[in-house]
């Protein structure tokens, strides 16, 4: 077990940390190796306007703001409009439905483990990898973090800590992101303090462990994220502000008293995170490692809440510059001059391209790269050419023309209709003059209109046939390399939604491998009964009678034939259909004890 006290105090001024001055004296006596380090820094739910730098006059940002200053900044810098896309478009440099992922749960936030990822391509060139933090890209195997390139992981499961498909928060309820049961490497293990601290923390070690040879961490916060909790010490600093107070010149949404308490939280979970970078950026200069490594920061996706958001339009989910137009700064001080900015248009998708060229890697050559590299830019050179990006967002899969927008250098249409919906249901948008979106272009620029809508459509076309959207990646139980396999509701498919509801229909994709199974069924709540348990899977059901009243029931000694199938349990008493909260499925021939069954995890 390792266990982690932390203690931290946010800073009240804002701190020069002598970061720049390290690395101009640096400069003068430290040889640059071939390839540097990579750090690259996301935070989940923090937008654009969530930092001092970009004129937000309320947050306490000293660590981000001293970054933001002596970086490269790419001030037009675009992701997906909610976090599991997002999250592997920079890992692939791919458009999310090509690696199947399309949407946060409802079983399309796992990504195909045929997929390369930025881990997978740095590792084949000599890189020790570590994610610490949020991965959101599958739970079980093949699409861990571990089974995608990383040496070492510390992360939470599912779309966040808290949330139904983290089997090991869930049940502390508002205590979640304090204590915390993690995966490392795989198993679970007990941590002390809050998340944050914790993943920095780990983050930090990982750095003076691999020092003496290049490495690339990843440090993915799940905060600012629902829910918002965060240590007193933060929201005191924040208790008597009015988010809201302040920004007459900019456009800003109406904020209800619940929308200024969560800017409160969010504010205090964005300074504890800045304490946190602080503290990293301190262990850099400590060993020396400044110069040669590459320190990226950025945010996955725009505000979950109504808040200052740099005036523009719209929030997290939505297509707008508010969803997806987040932080990006890049420093690599032995290499580029910092302290400017790059205006060019570019993507979550431009990561991995980028991160092979300054790395000396090789991007995979034998599927669609959507991304291109940003060495031009970081050099001081600008592209002429107009380069499209595409985005979009509903929950389960796209929906035609609903929430959906196609750009093409500063000209952006977005669709907010219905799949046969004519020009009145779109919106056309010339970036450069109106970067609030506010002036709505269709009718007076038909022609441009007609152009951005047949590329729209090719896009639409090419991308909802992708083979990994198709045919869903699948979990597959009964491997060497996972075993038990829990299937959690993050990763179950079915009906639009599946929470924490007890009587909805779900599934889980999953390819079992031939042998001997013990399976359990957690329940949110003890059953009712008498009631009847059914697993239904391809073309039989086993059905299990109960009579007690518990909120775990187990099936023992089932033979399975390897088969892909939609495996689907639920428990029937009376009207009700009760879908399990998670599933446990323990294949017995590798690994029998003296009864047969894998004991109960102390977390649960």
């Amino acid at each position: 077990m390792r266990t982690i006290y932390i203690v931290s105090i946010a800073a009240l001024t804002i701190l020069q940390l002598g970061f720049n001055t390290g690395c101009q004296s640096g400069r003068n006596h430290q040889k640059h190796p071939e390839r540097p380090n990579v750090i690259l820094i996301i935070t989940d739910d923090q937008g654009h306007g969530d930092l001092g730098y970009h004129g937000n006059h309320h947050i306490i940002t000293p660590a981000l703001d001293s970054l933001a200053a002596n970086s490269i900044r790419f001030t037009n810098f675009y992701v997906s409009p909610v976090c599991a896309p997002t999250r592997s478009s920079l890992m692939t440099g791919r458009y999310s439905l090509r690696t199947g992922v399309r949407d946060t749960y409802n079983g399309g936030a796992i990504m195909s483990a045929d997929e390369v990822t930025i881990a997978e391509m740095l590792k084949a060139s000599g890189y020790t990898t570590g994610i610490f933090g949020k991965w959101h890209l599958g739970d079980s195997y093949p699409s861990r973090p571990m089974d995608q390139g990383f040496d070492e992981s510390v992360i939470h499961l599912s779309g966040g800590m808290g949330q139904v498909g983290d089997i090991t928060t869930w049940f502390k309820g508002d205590s979640s992101y304090f204590d915390p049961v993690l995966w490392h490497n795989g198993e679970t293990e007990p941590y002390r303090g809050y998340c944050s601290d914790i993943f920095a923390s780990e983050a930090i070690r990982f750095i003076g462990e691999h020092r003496d040879k290049p490495f690339f961490c990843y440090l993915s916060f799940n905060a600012p994220h629902t829910p918002l909790q965060v240590p007193d010490e933060y929201y005191r600093l924040y208790k008597d502000t009015d988010p809201s107070a302040g920004f007459e010149n900019v456009p800003m949404p109406q904020m209800s008293e619940k929308d200024k308490e969560a800017a409160r939280k969010v504010y205090a979970m964005v300074t504890n995170i800045d304490d946190n970078i602080r503290k990293l950026q301190s262990k850099l200069k400590e060993l020396d490692l400044v110069e040669n490594t590459i320190l990226i920061f950025m945010t996955d996706n725009g505000p979950q809440q109504r808040r200052y958001v740099s005036g523009m339009r719209g929030k997290k989910g939505d297509i707008y510059l508010g969803g997806i137009r987040v932080p990006f700064f890049l420093s690599y001080p032995s290499k580029y001059e910092g302290n400017r900015d790059i205006s060019n248009y570019a993507a979550h998708i431009d990561l991995l391209p980028t991160l092979a060229e300054l790395c000396s890697a090789e991007v995979p050559s034998d599927r669609i790269i959507d991304g291109r590299s940003l060495e031009p830019a970081l050099r001081g050179e600008s592209w002429t050419d107009e380069r499209t990006l595409f985005y979009y967002w509903t929950r389960k899969f796209p929906e035609i023309y609903n929430n959906i927008s196609l750009q093409r250098g500063n000209m952006k249409l977005a669709g907010q209709g219905d799949y046969d919906a004519d020009s009145a249901a779109f919106e056309l948008f010339n970036l450069a003059l109106d970067p609030f979106e506010r002036v709505n272009l269709v009718k007076k620029q038909a022609s441009d209109y007609r152009a951005l809508k047949a590329e729209l459509d090719a896009h639409i076309a090419e991308l909802t046939q992708e083979e990994h959207l198709v045919n869903q990646p699948l979990i597959i139980a009964g491997s060497p390399y996972e075993n038990p396999v829990y299937l959690n509701r993050n990763d179950a498919a079915g009906e639009r939604g599946v929470w924490r509801q007890e009587d909805i229909y779900a599934y889980w994709n999953v390819k079992i491998l031939e042998g001997n199974y013990n399976i359990r069924f957690k329940f949110m709540e003890p059953v009712p009964v008498p009631g009847v348990l059914r697993l239904e899977a391809n073309g039989f059901i086993l059905n299990k009678e109960n009579t007690t009243e518990t909120d775990i029931i187990e099936m023992k000694n089932i033979d399975f034939r390897t088969m892909e199938c939609q495996l689907s349990p639920f428990y029937q008493s009376g009207g009700k259909r009760i879908l399990p909260f998670w599933v446990e499925l323990y294949k017995t021939d590798d690994h029998p004890n003296e009864n047969g069954t894998v004991q109960l995890r102390s977390w649960q």
